[in-house]
């Protein structure tokens, strides 16, 4: 909720030592009025995202990701609220990672250190046949 724009003086002085948390999926739906925009554009997924602050707005190597389903009778209330539990989620394990030095950016790239990630992928919406198949 800080929602403004540090100067670019200001941010090159705190390189990779200043984050931020947006709620998108980023470099997707950049700025204001996200959730309205996601669900106009009619997206399946989005999400938030902690990464390190750049100049430009919503910029920067991205630190961490959840991921939410857009469901057919969001509004954008709804859609936030459900975003807002998972940034509760990632922004601390964010600060915990950087804390234990696990994080490091090479090239513009966040590297963390000891990190798993999800095999496997998600569809929205599944049809009935799908999921009774993946059932058996």
């Amino acid at each position: 909720g800080f929602m403004r724009l540090l100067t670019e003086s200001f941010v090159r002085r705190w390189w990779n030592r200043l984050i931020n948390i947006h709620p998108s999926l980023l470099p997707a739906f950049r700025g204001l009025a996200t959730h309205e925009r996601v669900i106009e554009y009619g997206a399946r997924f989005t999400g938030c995202t902690v990464h390190f602050v750049r100049p430009a707005m919503d910029d920067g190597p991205i630190i961490m990701q959840a991921v939410v389903p857009v469901l057919a009778d969001d509004d954008a209330n709804s859609l936030a609220a459900r975003i807002l539990l998972e940034e509760h989620e990632i922004y601390p394990m964010a600060v915990r990672a950087i804390a234990e030095s696990r994080i490091e950016v090479i090239d513009e790239r966040v590297i963390v250190r000891g990190a798993v990630s999800p095999r496997g992928g998600l569809i929205n919406p599944t049809l009935h046949r799908e999921i009774d198949r993946q059932a058996r």
